[in-house]
């Protein structure tokens, strides 16, 4: 229903000064319907308010966690000199008589939620006194109290939202403790609260009047405006555009993490701080005036290229918060306005950064034009899949406070921030920036189920590596800017590639056995279910072996299949033909007869070794076969001595078939100075025990072969 601009002009009036200028301003010729003037006005006594569209997002996600403290709004600060502790909770009741929002509960009116305003709401200041601790105990205590507030559900239908505590640690030094649920605040509302805590304050102790101004409408005008507003040709505007840029945006960001994802998120984080250098900062404002960007869009578009590295995905999706406060009317209102802009970006052709920044000017242009649609909204509209292990259409958020800094000053008292201990991270990451005068300061808040302090440590210096690399070169292409600490560039490129160790170079693998069967001929070799031989049994049975092969011409280079069950022969077999110089081909039994088949014909090995059990499951070929048990006693007849082979470290030692996953298998073959170097590497590298052994994958360089032969006598 239309409004008359008689209408308007009598609600006038009511108005402050600033606001009528706004009204004036609008109706100067320009005036024809309310949808064009989207003024906001105080709504009909009779109205009962419905909830703004952020809050009934929260809503929703209170109701399935009712005991959550995931959007509690805390913090505290410290005050040092004479505090007025009468005066002070007048201070804060005196804020809450202002604005509605504070005395507000939520409830359900025909199955709806809606707000539930208080006329009154008086809250007593408790005062702990912490005075009679010793300064250790009692530093902790105070964040034990922090935490333990801070992580306190509030109770949306009886209330209150907000809670105020006071810690005496002296008689000239107090911490003042605040908890309010995101329902009624922001971080927005933090800075009101912060300078109407100082002009109220001044008023109660010094008579000097507050130069506060009448609040022209409420929360709850906003929330019944907002909801008539968008609407119609509106809305469909607004979600045409975020449907747009959003089609077939990927669901995940998917970053490396330190574990994997619990089932369900838990919402425990941390946060790391950081600064940069003053002349740093000026470079990326220079590069971002150069390009007619903002601060914040340089910063994002660096922000993205670290995503970029660090998952390898071209296509990054990431949310900003953004102050919502873009009319007069509401600007000076404490309560829940923030939005959540959705920002994505391509990184497809591997972009130079000024080309990158110049695509995500155009993308934020964009995104402030069509900022009024609620996030909330546009998950609704969405119909986004819900994931209980992560949140939808974003994980990850960036953000710059370049607003001015409201400083809390109050009279006989000096005042500072306290840190409290920061226990909570709605995003799997997120990453805060402040512009201050002696530069740019950041903060990371994390998901400590995912993520180690270490790694985001090193993330930090990582993003911070790129901005100076940037800062001095922005015409590099993203793929090849530099990512990595000069300790990390050491580590990787110099120390993890020394690889250089000493090992035998003149001696064979069976040598180097042969010499342990010398040192220690009665210790136990190998080991089968309830079988074992001796270093001196598993010698002779190899050389019986080996000396039969030979006489059927297995010498250097000969190829030798070995299809035998895991067993004591399996080894016998890999040792006897490494022994005559040939090299062996593992043949699994269990293999479908067409990779049988393939590796056979492919391989054209001369000799076959298995056992007469196993000669039906294997495919037709062209080799001479040698059967265990059928050739038992012609094996037995040979010398136990060892063989005199003048085999060299640059002889084959096998062949070994890949899985084949990717197309037809593959023979990859392998030298015995590399099983040497290989087997020697590992005893010395690896922490074994004086009594334990190593093995290598069965079927690889020697399957079950153990490496006692290294171990000095």
């Amino acid at each position: 229903m239309g409004i008359s601009k008689e209408q308007i002009l009598k609600q006038k009036s009511q108005l402050s000064p600033a606001k009528q200028k706004l009204l004036e301003k609008s109706l100067q010729g320009k005036f024809k319907s309310e949808s064009e003037l989207n003024s906001i006005f105080r709504r009909s006594s009779t109205v009962i308010p419905t909830l703004s569209f952020a809050q009934q997002r929260l809503w929703f996600l209170q109701q399935l966690e009712p005991d959550n403290s995931f959007y509690n709004e805390y913090g505290a600060i410290q005050l040092r000199g004479i505090l007025h502790v009468a005066e002070l909770e007048r201070t804060l009741n005196r804020i809450i008589e202002r604005h509605e929002v504070l005395r507000t509960t939520f409830n359900l009116v025909e199955e709806k939620p809606v707000q539930v305003i208080a006329s009154k709401l008086t809250l007593a200041l408790p005062v702990i006194d912490l005075r009679q601790l010793e300064e250790a105990e009692r530093q902790q205590e105070i964040q034990r109290l922090s935490i333990e507030q801070s992580q306190s559900p509030f109770d949306l239908v009886n209330g209150p939202l907000l809670r105020w505590t006071l810690l005496q640690i002296s008689d000239r030094e107090h911490v003042l403790l605040f908890n309010i649920h995101h329902m009624i605040f922001d971080g927005w509302s933090e800075g009101l609260l912060v300078r109407e805590l100082s002009a109220l304050y001044q008023e109660f102790t010094t008579g000097k009047p507050a130069s506060l101004s009448e609040l022209p409408i409420q929360y709850a005008d906003f929330a019944v405006w907002q909801r008539e507003y968008l609407q119609g040709e509106k809305l469909e505007s607004q979600l045409s555009y975020w449907k747009q840029q959003l089609e077939n945006a990927p669901p995940l960001l998917q970053l490396p993490t330190d574990r994997p994802r619990p089932p369900v998120q838990t919402y425990r984080g941390a946060k790391l701080s950081f600064k940069l250098a003053k002349n740093l900062t000026q470079a990326i404002e220079a590069i971002a005036q150069k390009n007619e960007a903002t601060v914040f869009m340089t910063l994002l578009a660096v922000f993205k290229i670290l995503l970029y590295r660090y998952t390898g995905q071209e296509d990054i999706v990431v949310g900003s918060y953004i102050a919502n406060r873009n009319r007069a009317e509401i600007e000076d209102l404490i309560g829940f306005f923030v939005n959540t802009l959705v920002l994505r970006s391509e990184f497809s052709g591997n972009p130079t950064f000024e080309e990158l920044l110049c695509q995500v000017r155009k993308m934020m242009i964009g995104a402030y034009a069509h900022q009024d649609l609620p996030l909330e909204k546009l998950v609704e509209e969405l119909q986004v899949e819900r994931d209980p292990k992560y949140n939808p259409i974003f994980q990850v958020s960036f953000g710059l406070q370049n607003t001015p800094e409201v400083k809390l000053e109050l009279p006989e008292l000096t005042v500072m921030p306290f840190e409290v201990e920061h226990t909570k991270a709605l995003f799997d990451l997120r990453l805060d920036m402040t512009e201050t005068d002696s530069g740019l300061e950041g903060f990371w808040e994390y998901n400590t189920d995912l993520f180690d302090g270490s790694t985001i440590e090193r993330m930090s210096k990582h993003f911070q590596i790129l901005l100076e690399a940037i800062a001095a070169n922005p015409q590099q292409r993203v793929a090849q800017l530099p990512l990595l600490t000069q300790p990390e560039r050491q580590q990787l490129l110099v120390e993890w590639n020394e690889t250089e160790r000493d090992y035998p170079k003149d001696k064979c693998l069976h040598q180097l056995f042969e010499e342990q069967v010398e040192k220690t001929p009665d210790a136990v070799a190998l080991v089968f279910e309830q079988q074992q031989l001796t270093y001196r049994e598993l010698n002779a049975r190899a050389n019986r072996l080996a000396h039969y092969l030979q006489s059927i011409e297995v010498g250097s280079g000969v190829l030798v299949g070995i299809c035998i069950e895991p067993s004591l022969e399996q080894v016998v077999s890999l040792l006897a033909t490494l022994k005559t110089g040939g090299a062996y081909v593992p043949l699994d039994p269990n293999y479908p007869p067409e990779r049988l088949a393939f590796m056979l014909s492919d391989s054209a090995v001369r000799i076959l070794i298995t056992q007469e059990s196993l000669r039906s499951k294997i495919p037709e070929h062209q080799a001479d076969v040698v059967c265990l048990d059928r050739d038992r006693d012609a094996i037995a007849q040979q010398s136990d001595a060892n063989l005199d082979c003048q085999t060299t470290l640059a002889a084959l030692a096998y062949a070994i078939y890949t899985s084949g996953s990717t197309g037809r298998p593959k023979a990859v073959l392998g030298k015995l100075g590399g099983i040497v170097n290989r087997l020697n590497w590992m005893w010395k590298m690896l922490p074994f025990r004086a009594d334990e052994v190593g093995v290598q994958k069965p079927r690889s360089i020697l399957s079950i072969m153990l490496l006692k032969y290294f171990r000095p006598c």
